[in-house]
């Protein structure tokens, strides 16, 4: 097997199953372009929030997943073979989590937080020059 990070719009909606033992899983279809052409990744998830992440999106969506990726082949109607991967997934970012993360790192005067006690001090970063990033 190999370690990979797969970047790629989904292909369908992902779908949820039920396995033997009662456990709930996620199959997906992720279109991933690699070189010159596309190849689906057939996705299974097993953890519970990697599960819910896939599911909270829509075809067309655009997703990064990490995991154990195993390369397999098919044969299409004229009977070409054509590459395919199967990857179990373990680690999900969507464009959802960015904005999320962005916003956890915006400057606190931004933020609706409140401003950290006066006996812990925020950490100071020496790069830090105190401007915002821009996007």
């Amino acid at each position: 097997m190999i370690e990979a990070l797969i970047s790629g719009r989904l292909q369908g909606q992902p779908i949820e199953k039920l396995a033997k033992t009662g456990k709930p899983y996620v199959t997906a279809k992720v279109r991933v372009h690699a070189g010159e052409a596309d190849v689906f990744v057939n996705v299974i998830a097993f953890g519970e929030a990697v599960c819910a992440a896939l599911l909270a999106l829509g075809s067309g969506d655009a997703v990064s997943l990490a995991g154990t990726l195993t390369p397999k082949a098919w044969i299409d109607k004229e009977g070409a073979a054509r590459p395919a991967l199967d990857m179990v997934a373990s680690q999900v970012l969507t464009a959802y989590h960015v904005t999320r993360k962005r916003r956890a790192l915006e400057p606190r005067a931004l933020d609706k937080r409140p401003p950290l006690p006066a006996s812990s001090p925020e950490p100071r970063d020496d790069l830090d020059d105190g401007r915002p990033l821009d996007f």
